[in-house]
């Protein structure tokens, strides 16, 4: 019955869909924060931050509480959220701060063909280099507006941006925007929180972090530019709904990757890749639905393009699934078809010897996270001690290197208070053990019960009684990686290809570590014709 149900709001659905005139195409705004991790938004019940922009979008539509992102670094999650593909299938793009190919379709451009007056403001798809591209594939900058803004926080005005956007259109001509932040990114102004009224005793410090006063003061600067996101969200809203075009605008506001803190962004861990998710559609989704579905964020990507009536250039290799329907049917008689969202990574900041990355890729149920490492030698964050500035003779042999600080080196870990102190105070009782959790080697497999582990904390695999669950989510992992043609799956020797993208970003220099004597990575000659000279790390 619930099939024959959903096949009839199918029909439904598709009807009214044909039925529109162009001018009753929705109009899409897109609001992405730059590393906020599920659930600091007030709509999720965290009391220490207040959004409540977000929390109108989630009460006007649907609060998904089980998104994630393709990938937990902001370079290849925005390439895969613009194509609607899992970081595997895009190449250069699916790995930070390189290059973004020309033939890979973007639904921008693909609503820009349609008709639809496409830009954005902020940070559209990046970092790397957008080669061959007139503009960035998030579409067309809008960035003229400036504001004063505290120390911290980026100067761009983004909702005045979006009022010079939305002049520049044609008379009923529909609209795709992206509003990219640059918060809650990292550098923030120490205390910048506290100081806005933000409680630190009201934070809930995950399990992974020390709790103490330096890393509550952390979170609540982190939670301050949250909020400052959400009021410019909330400036755009209104425009919206003051020129009464808030009813037929497809609102969706999410976030590329986990907070900024050690064992969050840039790894597969809970609060790398779940992300807060709220969309809204008044004309046609039904307000204060809360979802409980596993959603990717490729999905939202297929929902656009149901949205707007656009057939999606080679839709076939778009794993994702629409939401339209599902959130059109508050009654929940609809069948979601997926039973788990996956996540990958490969390069995220230059941390290791020839910029190799750390390559990885995870499967997340209702109830379990099981992530597969595919290269356990290297360090996850970054080797311990780094070369933090060498030079290097025209030969290419190294003359002269200065040693960073003990444990120092961990590039993979966006620098701040948190893991200054982590580092700083490593042998102090209160801070035992939570350096290693972060840059410690990691297995080859690891599994999590998040029903009662959400800090990732407790590795089950290897476990008896774990055995039958890891067993059975390697295998649905090794068939979806198959099935998406991940070269990580079906044939490792070419998987190597990561390695050789040029990393058009600040560079690092390292010694060969002992794991790539023994097996020495490829050399690229990209990297070596700007060996010679003094590096310096970033």
């Amino acid at each position: 019955m619930r099939l024959i149900y959903g096949v009839f709001c199918g029909l439904v659905l598709t009807i009214a869909f044909a039925n529109r005139t162009d001018a009753a195409r929705p109009n899409i705004l897109i609001a992405i924060a730059d590393d906020q991790s599920f659930p600091h938004a007030s709509a999720y019940g965290d009391a220490a931050v207040q959004t409540p922009a977000f929390d109108r979008i989630a009460k006007a539509g649907v609060l998904f509480s089980q998104a994630f992102t393709p990938a937990p670094g902001c370079s290849p999650m925005r390439a895969a959220f613009l194509t609607g593909r899992e970081i595997w299938q895009i190449r250069e793009a699916g790995t930070h701060a390189s290059s973004f190919p020309t033939d890979l379709p973007v639904f921008t451009n693909q609503l820009a063909t349609a008709g639809y007056h496409v830009g954005m403001t902020g940070k559209g798809w990046g970092p790397g280099k957008a080669i061959g591209w007139p503009q960035n594939p998030a579409g067309k900058a809008y960035t003229a507006k400036k504001s004063k803004s505290p120390k911290g926080v980026s100067e761009v005005d983004y909702a005045a941006n979006f009022d010079d956007f939305l002049d520049g259109r044609s008379d009923d001509q529909p609209f795709c925007f992206w509003f990219g932040s640059h918060e809650p990114h990292r550098g923030y102004d120490p205390g910048i929180g506290a100081r806005n009224g933000i409680d630190p005793a009201k934070i809930t410090v995950p399990g992974f972090l020390p709790d103490d006063e330096i890393v509550r003061n952390d979170i609540a600067d982190y939670l301050y530019e949250i909020q400052w996101f959400d009021q410019h969200l909330g400036r755009m809203v209104d425009r919206l709904s003051a020129t009464g075009e808030l009813e037929n605008t497809l609102v969706i506001v999410t976030s590329d990757n986990g907070m900024p803190f050690p064992r969050a962004k840039a790894n597969l861990y809970e609060y790398g890749i779940h992300m807060p998710l709220a969309i809204s559609w008044p004309a046609v989704v039904p307000p204060g639905q809360v979802n409980d579905d596993l959603v990717s964020l490729i999905d939202v990507t297929r929902t656009i393009f149901t949205a707007t009536e656009v057939e999606p250039i080679d839709g076939a290799s778009m794993p994702g699934h629409s939401l339209v329907e599902r959130m059109r049917d508050k009654l929940g008689s609809v069948e979601w078809p997926r039973s788990a969202a996956y996540s990958g990574r490969e390069r995220h900041s230059s941390s290791r010897y020839n910029t190799l990355g750390y390559p990885c890729r995870s499967i997340r149920t209702q109830s379990h996270l099981y992530i597969r490492n595919y290269a356990p030698k290297r360090w996850p964050a970054g080797p311990g001690q780094v070369y933090a500035r060498a030079a290097y003779d025209d030969a290419g042999r190294l003359v002269s290197s200065m040693l960073g600080p003990r444990h120092g080196g961990y590039h993979d870990i966006d620098s701040g208070p948190t893991l200054t102190a982590m580092i700083e105070q490593v042998d102090a009782p209160e801070y035992a053990g939570f350096l290693e959790l972060a840059t410690a080697k990691r297995p080859d497999e690891e599994l999590f019960d998040i029903r009662i582990d959400p800090s990732c904390l407790n590795n089950l695999a290897g476990r008896a009684e774990a055995d039958a669950v890891r067993k059975d989510l390697a295998a649905r992992l090794a068939n979806y990686l198959t099935k998406t043609g991940d070269l990580r799956q079906t044939d490792p020797s070419l998987a190597e290809v990561w390695e050789t993208y040029p990393r058009h970003s600040a560079l690092r220099w390292f010694p060969v570590p002992d794991w790539a004597v023994e097996s020495p990575p490829p050399v690229l000659p990209w990297l070596d014709a700007r060996r010679p000279g003094v590096r310096s790390a970033k």
